[in-house]
């Protein structure tokens, strides 16, 4: 089912609005995270871990959930099909991937937010999670790039069912010019 050319136009626009919005949020994570990581200020650190948590249920979530609908809803209007392509495949499992990871590391980043909202951080205190964090926002910063260059690059190959649905299409349209 194609989408009218503006109806399109403004899934397109939103479905990337939402994930350089993702893309910029989680860079400000990674930036966040790694401010906690090295300060030697127990309070700004404190602070650093109480805005990382907000930031995640106001912005990354969201728009995670955005990008993954409004690809979907794009993918589904346009002829590169939702399963016809295997860079849409590709992008569709990353991003599905990359929003349940998120989901999952939702509750190491409220535990970092609670102790420091408690207390100032500092040294050692929670290293290997405050580590993790880091490590986690690095981790899907390269996922969220690799998943914009196969929007943007676009490779070759189709998947079985996508050269199925174009043989199905060039029979219809012989048989559309025949009548």
């Amino acid at each position: 089912m194609a989408m009218a050319p503006r109806l399109r136009k403004a899934a397109l626009t939103a479905h990337v609005m939402c994930s350089v919005g993702w893309l910029g949020s989680v860079a400000v994570f990674l930036a966040l995270a790694i401010t906690g990581l090295t300060s030697t200020d127990g309070q700004l650190a404190g602070a650093v871990y109480v805005a990382m948590e907000v930031t995640t249920w106001s912005v990354i979530v969201p728009l995670s959930l955005a990008s993954l609908l409004t690809g979907v809803i794009q993918s589904l209007g346009t002829p590169w099909g939702l399963l016809r392509h295997y860079w849409v495949v590709v992008k569709l499992a990353l991003t599905v991937l990359a929003t349940v990871l998120l989901l999952v590391h939702t509750q190491p980043i409220a535990y970092v937010a609670d102790m420091a909202a408690g207390s100032a951080v500092t040294g050692a205190e929670l290293g290997g999670l405050r580590v993790q964090l880091v490590a986690d926002a690095a981790a899907a910063l390269l996922v969220l790039l690799t998943t914009t260059a196969l929007s943007v690059f676009k490779p070759q190959g189709r998947t079985r069912y996508g050269w199925r649905k174009r043989r199905e299409q060039g029979q219809s349209s012989a048989v559309m010019g025949a009548v």
